[in-house]
């Protein structure tokens, strides 16, 4: 789905309890309305997450973030999923959610254009330890709620980051927090408080991405802190704004400056289910450069070299183009900068005809010859695509002997219209680990086949117990 980002005339008297609705539909989903092949998707997306945050275990940041919460707190009730270390629930869930998002190889929603199982599974996971009993079916029936009301969340604000913000952390927390009152039982008046509590800290630049810089990977560990924060002290009776979207200063006011179609919140709610909308990314860097690396490792195939290249222009939907469109500066020597470059992850992909996790990696992101490469590459703004569309890339290559190629693409791989199917999942998965952690598949398969039948855990922290730790 491709959404113009036109400016919308809202009628905020009409919206007036849209908060209290959007909180009731979150309660009432049972786990028997879910769809048994939307249950199994979720479930993909839990192996997928618990990866890439092992793959994350040695990346620039994340040692770091463990470390000082490490220092900070000598116990606790939930565990950083990396180390072993336990810690508050709120600050598990934050170096968890920065590890599930430091490889930037997590889940994406292509038109809701955000990332949500680094955001909810961290917090789900840290509130369910310290609840303690949370059996696997209820887990994933809260699970599923957050993921879905995220997706939801991201159609109605479709564009959120155009504006400036980065709606995995803004709406993310929102998300989050409804599937942790699921875990708690909440009633309706405490979830809408859980709510806006969560609203009470949304927020999220997307300053981090366009400079390219290690805070880019926090966010989604502060949307999922928040999120715990948010629902454990509704639950102790702390009282949280009631119109979180719809008010003065709510949300689509506020964050959103009108710009929002609220009927994707509830328009067929229950049935028409927005989770299976979410894709799997087979490269670790920004969604936006997916479509234009499938190029480059196509114009590969069919015999481009590098050094046939006089000069390459890649033309990108508006909101890809302002995320990754910048010069590639390799001086810089910022794993960030590249994973947000539209040019260097092209550059390297017809340079080496791939982009794995050894991509973004030192000394790779300084290669001479690829950053020469990169300097020959310009990225524009595409006005004849839809300025929030995820897919389209079109690459002109004029090549040294005077002649010309175009290439257009308008799928995004990984999407469910070009999908990885479930063994390419689950051999991300085992490179995730072996990347991070040195494990083997015989270490890490019992992992994946608990997942698998995660609805007949009589408690989540069977789970936790299973994912393998580094040696720090």
């Amino acid at each position: 789905m491709n959404i113009r980002a036109t400016p919308e005339t809202i009628d905020f008297e009409e919206l007036k309890g849209i908060s209290r609705r959007f909180c009731e539909a979150a309660g009432a989903i049972r786990y028997e309305d879910i769809p048994d092949d939307v249950i199994r998707t979720v479930k993909l997306f839990v192996i997928d997450t618990l990866g890439v945050i092992g793959g994350a275990a040695h990346a620039p940041g994340i040692p770091e973030i463990g470390a000082r919460f490490a220092r900070w707190e000598k116990e606790g009730s939930a565990t950083n999923l990396v180390t072993k270390k336990r810690l508050s629930p709120p600050h598990a869930a934050l170096v968890n959610g920065a590890a599930a998002h430091g490889l930037d190889f997590d889940d994406m929603h292509d038109p809701a254009r955000i990332h949500s199982f680094c955001v909810v599974l961290p917090a789900l996971l840290a509130a369910a330890e310290d609840i303690g009993n949370v059996g696997g079916k209820k887990f994933l029936l809260a699970l599923t709620v957050a993921a879905e009301m995220h997706a939801r969340l991201g159609f109605a604000c479709y564009n959120s980051l155009g504006k400036g913000w980065h709606p995995t952390m803004t709406l993310g927390v929102l998300a989050a927090s409804l599937g942790i009152g699921r875990l708690l039982d909440q009633d309706a008046e405490t979830l809408l408080n859980t709510f806006g509590l969560a609203s009470h800290q949304a927020c999220g630049s997307a300053q981090s991405m366009l400079d390219g810089v290690l805070s880019k990977r926090l966010g989604a560990g502060f949307a999922a802190r928040g999120a715990v924060t948010a629902a454990f002290l509704a639950n102790d009776g702390i009282t949280g704004p009631f119109q979180p979207l719809e008010g003065n200063a709510g949300l689509f006011k506020l964050q959103e400056r009108g710009e929002v179609r609220p009927d994707e919140l509830l328009d067929g709610i229950g049935k028409d289910w927005r989770t299976r909308g979410y894709s799997f990314k087979p490269y670790p860097c920004c969604r936006c450069n997916h479509s234009s690396i499938s190029l480059a490792i196509r114009l590969r195939d069919q015999g481009l070299k590098p050094d046939d290249v006089e000069s390459l222009e890649i033309r990108l939907p508006q909101v890809n183009y302002q995320t990754v469109g910048q010069p590639y500066d390799a001086t810089r020597d910022s794993i960030v900068h590249a994973q947000f470059n539209a040019a260097y992850s092209f550059a390297r992909a017809l340079t080496d005809g791939r982009v794995d996790l050894r991509t973004y990696t030192r000394p790779n992101i300084g290669d001479a010859d690829v950053a020469a490469l990169a300097a020959r590459i310009v990225v524009k703004a595409d006005p004849n695509e839809p300025a929030t569309a995820m897919g389209p890339s079109h690459v002109v290559v004029t090549k040294k002997d005077g002649s010309t190629t175009e290439i257009r693409e308008i799928m995004t791989p990984g999407s469910p219209e070009s999908p990885m199917s479930e063994e390419e999942v689950f051999a991300k998965f085992r490179l995730c680990m072996e990347f991070g952690l040195g494990l083997g598949a015989d270490r890490v398969e019992p992992l994946i086949q608990t997942v698998l039948r995660l609805e007949e855990l009589g408690d989540v922290r069977e789970l936790v117990a299973l994912v393998p730790s580094a040696e720090l």
